[in-house]
């Protein structure tokens, strides 16, 4: 997939709540469309980000990993 992105975070080795909260804070700055791309390494990321995609209406877009990594690509509705 190729999307132009917008922001990108690494959130490596930070646990929950924060790359959620991390994340949440940098969509609030970015316009209706831009992607945001998060690397993150909590395991319990990946449900994080599925559920708060429902919630908020941001598309997530993708979910990849590498290694240990999670690598989220969402789209601010």
């Amino acid at each position: 997939m190729n999307q132009v992105i917008t922001v990108e975070l690494d959130l490596s080795g930070l646990t929950c709540p924060m790359p959620l909260l991390k994340t949440r804070q940098a969509l609030n700055k970015m316009a209706s469309g831009d992607v945001v791309r998060v690397v993150a390494t909590d395991p319990s990321s990946e449900r994080d980000f599925k559920v708060f995609a429902d919630q908020s209406g941001n598309q997530l877009l993708s979910v990849d990993r590498a290694g240990s990594s999670f690598i989220f690509v969402l789209r601010k509705s």
